[in-house]
């Protein structure tokens, strides 16, 4: 199992594939960059199911609090992931080469009434916005996230408003 450890994390990223790690690494870069400590972790809802069912039913008892889940295909890892926790699950389409992520983001938004899944963008802007979602969630009772989260929007504005057309 592949894994990139953070001491005390509050946001696991799984990811079907290491494949996925290339866009992936982008929601842990962004959690980092607020200071949200995250583990990353290889695991299969296919390949690993009992790996991947251990890992998840365990996360809320070690602390965790959100769950990043991407996969690409199939993409039952959000899923699967959702199914073992009450916490909240985020999930991120991988583009597939058969059908360029559509499988992926049906597979991952089409979840039963009663196991919810936030599904985001295909790719990186998914990869990015998950991770900026679970701040989001997690600044709802940490005001030090709240007012990172304030200072990113200031400065994505004050960075669009600068620009200028040729």
């Amino acid at each position: 199992m592949s894994e990139k450890r953070s001491e005390n994390p509050l946001v696991y990223i799984v990811m079907g594939s290491k494949s996925d790690w290339e866009v992936m690494q982008h929601a842990a870069q962004t959690l980092s960059q607020f200071g949200v400590a995250n583990e990353c972790r290889v695991l299969s809802a296919h390949r690993t199911p009992a790996a991947a069912t251990e890992f998840i039913s365990s996360a809320e008892g070690r602390g965790v609090q959100v769950i990043i889940a991407a996969a690409g295909g199939a993409a039952h890892l959000a899923g699967v992931a959702a199914a073992h926790t009450i916490l909240p699950v985020l999930g991120v389409p991988m583009q597939s080469a058969a059908l360029q992520g559509m499988d992926s983001l049906l597979s991952t938004v089409q979840m039963p009434a009663g196991i919810p899944v936030g599904t985001l963008a295909i790719g990186k802007p998914g990869a990015i916005n998950a991770a900026l979602l679970a701040i989001a969630i997690l600044a709802n009772s940490r005001p030090e996230l709240r007012e990172k989260l304030h200072g990113y929007r200031r400065e994505q504005t004050q960075k669009i408003l600068k620009e200028t057309l040729p």
